[in-house]
């Protein structure tokens, strides 16, 4: 069982990566973002009831990672709207708007 949840875990990570890399997209960037950010929960909630099913650790560092997670997309989301509204586009090769 442990090895097929961490199999599910890295195959989120793989695809999260892959995606992050490959799209031009802010929007789907983010998303991207956020699955690599949920493949960390399902290895740490995986681990931590593996190792020692009697504490909480591993839920609770997934918490401040979705708290996190939810900060990031909040704010990521903001930046994106920011730059839609100035550019007209989304695309993170068209976006040079921070430069000198």
């Amino acid at each position: 069982m442990l090895e097929h949840i961490l199999n599910l875990g890295t195959f989120l990570f793989c695809i999260g990566i892959f995606g992050l890399i490959t799209s031009r997209n802010m929007v789907r960037a983010l998303m991207c973002l956020e699955l690599i950010f949920n493949a960390v929960n399902i290895n740490l909630v995986t681990f931590s009831n593996f190792f020692d099913s009697s504490q909480i650790k591993g839920e609770i560092f997934s918490i401040f990672i979705i708290a996190i997670a939810a900060a990031e997309a909040t704010i990521g989301l903001a930046i994106v709207l920011a730059i839609y509204r100035n550019r007209k586009s989304t695309r993170i090769d068209q976006f040079n708007l921070l430069k000198w």
